[in-house]
């Protein structure tokens, strides 16, 4: 019997290794997997590049990754913001790396990754630092960039609802890069609200198919969902 559920994130994500690409669902704090990555933290891996839209919001979530020590790179296109202190001390200090891509150029490199496209040409960022050192095109009178594919060795997202064969249905703005990252891995690991037996998920509602999913782990409502509907929440 196929089944990718596992009975909690830290056996979930017990064999990321030192030096993972991890790529991290979210904008902001919608759709960011939480207790994945706060079990990513207790886990203790080191030294590890961050794909994610931006580089942590408060304290929690990827910011508490960074202010453990177990950051080394960040590949992301909001690096700072109003509560990224976390990020911004650690950059500050030497600490984490950062390669700043702009956000649509972002969302195709790990899109391409996940079709099996070997690089891109892309208008966004000629003419700044973003095109240093790359190779440079003008097609039909405009000019391009190359860009090229954004893999990882494993990718933490959270979705609404999930069966036990991985396929995965999301909720509002949570959704975000989750469908593009769980391509773009070579393990996805999701966490869920909710586990449904197979067949209750309407399959034209299914928008990351099982076969993008290799875990999957339960961990409850999110705190703000109530009653089906968001209180107070950030999407």
């Amino acid at each position: 019997m196929i089944s990718k559920l596992r009975a909690d994130a830290s056996e979930a994500i017990a064999d990321v290794g030192d030096g993972a690409t991890v790529m991290i669902g979210g904008f902001g704090a919608a759709g960011q997997p939480v207790e994945l990555i706060d079990a990513l933290i207790a886990q203790g891996a080191s030294d590890l590049t961050i794909v994610s839209n931006n580089a942590g919001n408060g304290d929690t979530g990827i910011a508490a990754l960074i202010t453990a020590g177990r950051v080394r790179r960040v590949v992301c296109s909001f690096p700072r913001q109003a509560d990224s202190h976390a990020f911004d001390a650690a950059y500050r200090a030497g600490e984490v790396e950062l390669e700043l891509v702009p956000q649509g150029n972002l969302a195709e490199r790990i899109r391409a990754a996940g079709a099996g496209i070997g690089a891109f040409f892309t208008p966004t960022g000629v003419g700044t630092t973003v095109s240093e050192g790359k190779e440079a095109r003008t097609i039909d009178g405009r000019d391009y960039i190359l860009e090229y594919p954004l893999r990882a060795d494993v990718a933490l997202i959270s979705a609404y609802r999930a069966d036990r064969w991985g396929n995965l249905v999301y909720r509002r703005t949570a959704r975000n890069f989750g469908p593009l990252m769980a391509a773009a891995a070579r393990t996805t690991v999701v966490q869920v609200d909710e586990v449904v037996e197979l067949g209750a998920l309407d399959p034209e509602a299914v928008v990351t198919p099982g076969i993008f999913v290799d875990r999957v782990v339960e961990v409850g409502e999110r705190p703000w969902l109530r009653a089906g509907e968001f209180v107070g929440a950030p999407a």
